[in-house]
């Protein structure tokens, strides 16, 4: 079975970070806090469980391939050399222009930026350090690319993939998006945020992705018959409304409060549940999207912001606090537009730098494939010829891509 490349998931990278940068620019400037759409600017950190679905779909899908024809899985090293490829530059550059460049609270060793480095700051306790605050997110996921090795094993190294030995995994994927909720309602319960911010809590965002996987390649090689997804897949629109909804209902007081005051244990398990939800209707259409879907999130443009889109989730919130000390912090209050202009498009055109001058030719270096280096058309010409691969900001590899924008 060939892998397929999926282009509208350039689009969706593009538009998890553009959702990580809004929310943080709204938190900033206080229009998350006060004001007729604090509410949603609150609830854009569900750019992150969108990327973690992608990179779920992305990451496990060779896995499924593999298990279908009966060929061997994708090899450990290769897979965690490419990741580390991937996301360990432009993290370390980062990492250095916050030392540079963003003030520091006292708090805040050298050894707090050591652990943002390594990713392993979501596993001690003390402050995050100004300008890296969304890596958190990075190394959760970093945590997922460990896991993925040996729970793909467990999913697809027993059984032939019968129709049934299918469901029974789909099941139990479905199984995985309620651990996510049970643990952050766990984790406000007992009053330890620090597991907070620790890879259970978002397990089933990834399973999300990797039902999908399961699903598409299943019912793609016939293992699968027609079923409800099948109908969904011919209202794409409907099912992105549906989305807007589940983000709308969250803006709601039921998710909790909208600044960082601790929620209560049925919040958070509400705001967990319905991020799933909105993750799954935001990727599925594009899993099977329509000729204008690809047009619009798989073309040029969005291909290019899909490249770039690890480095506006890396660098933007140092960004965001240099134009706050340009132009003032005062001059922001109560001023979303002012702070989330610049900040946008400074973030876009340092994330461009580093992609083209820095992390695509270290790519180029240490990779062997040379995929996610290619133009999205000619990328379909080689289609019939070899599989291809997408670099999906946190998971290049599709079989993959980049790491994923999350905030």
């Amino acid at each position: 079975m060939t892998r397929t490349r999926f282009p509208a998931l350039d689009g969706l990278r593009a538009i998890g970070a553009l959702a990580v940068l809004t929310t943080h620019a709204g938190f900033h400037s206080g229009a998350s806090l006060n004001g007729p759409f604090a509410g949603v600017l609150s609830r854009l950190d569900v750019g992150v469980a969108i990327f973690f679905a992608i990179s779920g779909f992305l990451l496990y899908r060779p896995h499924v391939v593999a298990w279908f024809d009966g060929t061997l899985p994708p090899l450990t090293l290769p897979y965690l050399r490419n990741r580390a490829l991937r996301i360990l530059p432009a993290l370390w550059v980062a990492v250095l222009l916050a030392v540079l460049l963003v003030p520091h609270k006292a708090e805040v060793s050298w050894a707090t930026y050591l652990q943002h480095a390594t990713l392993t700051q979501i596993y001690f306790g003390g402050l995050a350090a100004d300008g890296l605050t969304q890596l958190w997110s990075l190394a959760t996921e970093v945590a997922f690319y460990l896991l993925l090795p040996f729970l793909a094993k467990l999913l697809t190294g027993y059984d032939r993939p019968t129709r049934r030995s299918v469901r029974w995994r789909l099941a139990v994927l479905g199984a995985f998006t309620l651990l996510g909720p049970v643990w952050m309602a766990g984790v406000n319960a007992t009053g330890h945020p620090q597991a907070g911010l620790w890879l259970p809590g978002y397990v089933g965002w990834f399973a999300v992705g990797m039902g999908f996987a399961l699903w598409q390649v299943a019912r793609s090689s016939g293992r699968l018959g027609p079923s409800a997804l099948d109908t969904l897949t011919k209202v794409p629109a409907t099912v992105w409304g549906v989305a807007v909804a589940l983000l709308l209902i969250a803006a709601s007081p039921v998710a909790g409060p909208y600044n960082l005051t601790a929620a209560s244990p049925g919040q958070a398990f509400v705001k967990s549940l319905l991020y799933t939800g909105i993750a799954a209707c935001v990727l599925f259409p594009a899993l099977t999207p329509t000729a204008r879907i690809t047009r619009v999130l798989g073309g040029r443009v969005a291909h290019v912001a899909g490249d770039i889109s690890y480095g506006v989730f890396a660098y933007h919130l140092i960004v965001l606090s240099l134009v706050e000390r340009i132009a003032g912090y005062e001059v922001f209050t109560g001023q979303f537009a002012l702070l989330f202009f610049p900040t946008l498009a400074l973030s876009g055109a340092v994330a461009a730098a580093s992609y083209y001058g820095m992390e695509r030719p270290i790519m180029r270096l240490g990779r062997r494939d040379r995929d996610y280096d290619v133009s999205p058309a000619d990328r379909d010409k080689r289609a019939s010829a070899q599989p291809n691969k997408i670099d999906a900001w946190t998971t290049p590899e599709v079989s993959p891509a980049p790491p994923s924008g999350q905030g």
